[in-house]
C-alpha cells in the first residue's frame, strides 16, 4: 500500500491503511522494542515496525479504529515523539530533517561539553601541561572548581541522555540513555560527597579522590560517538532520497500549439508534456513526435542511454538526451513507475526480517540486566576488593553501565538493509521485503521460466508447412490472443498480404493452444494433446514435430475441419545474457532448472544451449505452483523467475518470486523481487546483493554481541585478580561511543556493492 496521512477516513474508504511516519528520541534496541510494544497495544493497529537506522516507523492500521493522536501520545508516554505524514514532504525529507536537527542538537552539546571538560581536565591533569598539580594547588579548591565546572556539563549538555532517562523512569522503563544517566550520576554525586562529606568515607584522613571528570568525559565521549553515528547515518538511505528528488515539480504542457508550464501535481493522463534535451521526464507516457536518447539509469541500472521513438514508452524521472520529445502521459502521481519503486524500497527498508527479530528479544531485557550486573558488580568490589574499596566499586560498576550500552545492536540489521536494499534501488532491483533479501542467499534452486525470461519471448514464424488459405484461418484464430506464438504468426501472415478471417467464436486453452470457429469450420491450433482431445489423429506427424523440436523450435499442430492442416513452428532466441547467468548460478552452488509449458524436445534443445541440466517441460500455468510446492517439499529453497501472467501463482508459491521488469504488472505484484531490466543476470545480482547485506548484517551482530561479551566482564573486573585487567569508565565510554560508529561504517561499505 502506498503512504497515507494519519487522519480519518470518510465512511466509503478502505480503512485499512499503511503509513511512515518518523520517530523522534529513539537512541536503542531498547527503545524501538517499547516503542513497537506501546504501538501495537493500541486497538486498530495491524503491525508496527520501527528502524533505528532512519528513525521511520511503517504502521499497518485500519482507519476508523486508531487515530494519529492516540499513536503520538502512546510514544510520547515513554519520552519519544511522533511526526504525522505530509503531502508536502516524503518520509525521507522528513528523516533526514529530524537527522539535520539531531545532529546540530550534538554539535552544539557537543562543542559545550568539549570547552568545559578541557577546563577541568586542565585543573585535574595541569601537571601535563607544565602546570604543577593543576591550575589551583590547594586540592579542595581545586575539587570546587571542578564541580563548578562540571555542572553544567552533567545537568545541561548531559540532559541530552537524562530527559529520556527520567521519562521512562516514571513508567518503569530504562534504555541506553538510562545507562549513561546511573553511571555518569553515580560518578558525579560521588564526587560530591567526597567534596562535601570527606569523613563519611572509609579513606577520609587521606583526601579521597574525586571524579568530576570521569563524568564529564563519558558525556563528552558518548555525545561525540552519536554525533558522528548521525554523520554517518545521512549516507544510508541516500539512494532512496535520490530517487525521490528525481521527478521534476513542474511539467510543461503542449496546449494547441502554445507551451504552458504547471505544477506537476496538475497533469492528468492522456496530457502532451514536452521534454527538452536535458530534461527530466516529468510523467510516465509514450512518446508521440520526436526521437531522443533517454538515461534511463536510475530506474533500470542500465548505463547506457536508450534510444526512444514515436510508440515508445518513456519512463518519469529519467533523462532525457539530445532531441526534444512530446509525450503523451499514461500515469502519473503514485501511479508512475518511479513512485511504484520508491514505495516498494520503503516498505522493505521498513520491514523487519526474521534475523532482526533476535536483537529485539535480547533488546527486551538487556538493559535490566546491566543494571543488575553494575550492582552486582559494586557489592563485589565494595566487600572484596582492594582500598579504597568504595572508589573502586564506582568506577567498576561505571564501567559496566556505560560500555554495555546497546545502541550498536539496535543499529546492526535497520542499517545494513537500509543501505542494502537503496543499493538494490540503484541497480534496477526492487526487493518487496526484508525477508525476501534473507532469504534469497539461502537459496538452492532456481527456476526460470522459458519464454520472456531466458529467451526474448518475442518468437519468430520459421515453419509453415500447409496452403496459404490455411495459414490465413490459423492467423485469424489466433489474432484475439495475446501470447508471443500467436502475435508471431499474425505477424508472419500479415507480412505474406494474407486477409484475416474474424472468427465467431474464440477460446484460448492455457498451456495447449487456441479454439475458434468460422461459420461451421473449427481451428485448433495448439499441441498434441489439443489435437488428440478432439479426436484427430496426430501421429503420422510425429516425425516432422521432431525435428523441428529437436532444433530448439516450438512446433504446434494446425487443424481446420477436423484435419490436420499443417504444422506451425517458431523459434524464440536465447536472451545475451542467459547462458552467462545461468553459468554464475551454477559457480555459486544453485541448481538451475528450466519450467516450461512446451513439450520436452524444444526446452530440451533450449537447455542444452544455455547448459542447464534439470528440465521441466510441458507443465501447464495451474500446474507451476504445484511444481515449486514439490521442490520445497524435498526441503529445497526455491525461487522462481518469470515474467508472465501464468507465472503469477508460481511467484507467489516459491519462497523468492522474481519478476523480469519487462513483464506484466501481475507478475510484477506476485513477486518478492523485480528485475527492472529484463536481464537474467539481474538473477545472479539480486542473490549476492542478499549474500553481501546478510553477511554485513551478521558482522555488525557479531561485533554488537562480542563486544558487550568481551568487554562487561572486562569492565566489571573480572580478570583483574588474575592478570591485573581493567577498563576504565573513561576508556569504557570511548569504546562505546566507537562502536555504533563502526556498525554504521560497516554497513555503508554496501553502497559499494558490484556483482561479481
Amino acid at each position: 500500500m502506498q503512504d497515507t496521512e494519519l487522519t480519518s477516513q470518510p465512511k466509503w474508504t478502505v480503512p485499512e491503511q499503511t503509513a511512515t511516519l518518523t520517530i523522534r528520541g529513539l537512541s536503542c534496541a531498547s527503545c524501538v522494542r517499547r516503542a513497537e510494544t506501546a504501538l501495537s497495544q493500541l486497538a486498530g493497529i495491524q503491525s508496527v515496525a520501527i528502524n533505528l537506522a532512519n528513525a521511520s516507523v511503517q504502521v499497518h492500521y485500519i482507519a476508523e479504529s486508531v487515530t494519529f493522536a492516540q499513536m503520538r501520545q502512546a510514544v510520547q508516554a515513554l519520552g519519544f515523539d511522533l511526526l504525522s505524514s505530509s503531502t508536502e514532504t516524503s518520509p525521507e525529507d522528513r528523516a533526514e530533517e529530524e537527522r539535520q536537527r539531531e545532529y546540530r542538537e550534538l554539535r552544539t552539546r557537543l562543542g559545550y561539553g568539549a570547552a568545559l571538560l578541557g577546563a577541568v581536565l586542565l585543573l585535574d591533569h595541569g601537571a601535563l601541561f607544565g602546570l604543577g598539580h593543576g591550575l589551583t594547588h590547594a586540592t579542595v579548591l581545586n575539587h570546587w572548581w571542578q564541580a563548578i565546572l562540571t555542572t553544567p556539563l552533567q545537568f545541561g549538555v548531559g540532559w541530552y541522555f537524562h530527559r529520556s532517562s527520567l521519562t521512562l523512569l516514571r513508567h518503569g522503563a530504562a534504555n541506553m540513555h538510562t545507562l549513561v544517566t546511573v553511571g555518569t550520576f553515580s560518578a558525579y554525586f560521588y564526587s560530591l560527597l567526597v567534596l562535601l562529606w570527606p569523613e563519611l568515607l572509609p579513606t577520609a584522613d587521606t583526601v579521597p579522590e574525586v571524579y568530576f571528570e570521569t563524568s564529564g568525559t563519558i558525556i563528552v565521549l558518548i555525545l561525540l560517538g552519536r554525533w558522528l553515528e548521525a554523520r554517518a547515518r545521512g549516507r544510508t538511505s541516500q539512494a532512496i532520497r535520490q530517487l525521490v528528488g528525481q521527478v521534476p515539480k513542474t511539467a510543461c504542457l503542449l496546449r494547441g500549439t502554445a507551451e504552458v508550464e504547471i505544477p506537476l501535481s496538475q497533469v492528468l493522463p492522456g496530457d502532451r508534456v514536452v521534454v527538452r534535451p536535458g530534461e527530466k521526464l516529468p510523467v510516465d507516457g509514450v512518446v508521440a513526435e520526436g526521437h531522443s536518447s533517454v538515461d534511463e539509469s536510475m530506474v533500470t541500472g542500465e548505463s547506457l542511454p536508450v534510444e526512444r521513438k514515436v510508440g515508445d514508452p518513456v519512463i518519469g524521472g529519467t533523462l532525457n538526451g539530445r532531441g526534444t520529445l512530446v509525450c503523451v502521459a499514461t500515469r502519473v502521481g503514485e501511479a508512475s513507475v518511479l513512485a511504484q519503486i520508491i514505495t516498494l524500497v520503503r516498505q522493505a527498508q521498513g520491514a523487519k526480517p526474521p534475523i532482526a527479530h533476535l536483537a529485539d528479544r535480547i533488546a527486551a531485557v538487556f538493559v535490566p540486566v546491566v543494571l543488575v550486573l553494575a550492582a552486582v558488580t559494586f557489592a563485589v568490589w565494595w566487600r572484596l576488593g582492594p582500598e579504597p574499596a568504595l572508589s573502586q566499586a564506582l568506577l567498576h560498576a561505571v564501567s559496566v553501565l556505560i560500555i554495555a550500552c546497546p545502541c550498536a545492536l539496535g543499529l546492526a540489521t535497520p542499517t545494513a538493509i537500509l543501505v542494502g536494499t537503496g543499493r538494490g534501488a540503484e541497480l534496477g532491483i526492487l526487493i518487496r521485503g526484508s525477508a525476501a533479501l534473507e532469504t534469497a542467499h539461502r537459496l538452492h534452486r532456481v527456476v526460470f521460466d522459458k519464454t520472456g525470461t531466458l529467451t526474448e519471448g518475442k518468437p519468430v514464424l520459421t515453419d509453415w508447412s500447409g496452403t496459404a488459405a490455411d495459414l490465413a484461418l490459423v492467423a485469424g484464430a489466433e489474432w484475439s490472443s495475446e501470447h508471443p506464438i500467436a502475435l508471431a504468426i499474425v505477424a508472419h501472415a500479415q507480412r505474406e498480404n494474407l486477409t484475416l478471417p474474424k472468427a465467431d467464436f474464440f477460446e484460448a486453452l492455457p498451456g495447449q493452444g487456441v479454439r475458434a470457429r468460422f461459420g461451421t469450420q473449427e481451428v485448433l491450433v495448439g499441441t498434441r494433446r489439443l489435437l488428440r482431445a478432439a479426436g484427430i489423429e496426430v501421429a503420422a506427424w510425429e516425425e516432422p514435430l521432431a525435428v523441428l523440436e529437436q532444433a530448439g523450435k516450438t512446433a504446434l499442430l494446425a487443424a481446420v475441419a477436423g484435419r490436420v492442416a499443417g504444422i506451425v513452428a517458431m523459434a524464440d532466441t536465447v536472451r545475451p545474457g542467459s547462458r552467462a547467468a545461468v553459468a554464475a548460478l551454477q559457480r555459486m552452488g544453485i541448481t538451475v532448472a528450466l519450467l516450461t509449458g512446451d513439450n520436452r524436445r524444444t526446452a530440451q534443445a533450449i537447455a542444452g544451449q544455455l547448459g542447464i541440466m534439470e528440465v521441466l517441460a510441458e507443465v501447464l500455468p495451474g500446474d507451476k505452483a504445484a511444481e515449486m510446492g514439490r521442490l520445497q517439499a524435498s526441503g529445497q529453497v526455491v525461487a522462481m523467475v518469470g515474467d508472465g501472467i501464468n507465472d503469477a501463482p508460481a511467484l507467489a508459491r516459491a519462497d523468492v518470486g522474481i519478476a523480469m521488469g519487462g513483464g506484466t504488472d501481475v507478475a510484477m505484484e506476485a513477486a518478492d523481487i523485480t528485475l527492472m531490466r529484463s536481464d537474467p543476470q539481474g538473477v545472479v545480482t539480486a542473490i549476492q546483493l542478499s549474500r553481501a547485506t546478510m553477511t554485513n548484517i551478521r558482522q555488525n551482530l557479531f561485533w554488537a554481541f562480542a563486544y558487550n561479551v568481551l568487554l562487561i566482564p572486562l569492565a566489571a573486573g573480572v580478570w583483574y585478580p588474575w592478570f591485573g585487567l581493567h577498563l576504565s569508565p573513561v576508556w569504557a565510554a570511548a569504546v562505546m561511543a566507537l562502536s555504533s560508529v563502526t556498525v554504521v561504517s560497516n554497513a555503508l561499505r554496501l553502497r559499494r556493492f558490484v556483482a561479481r
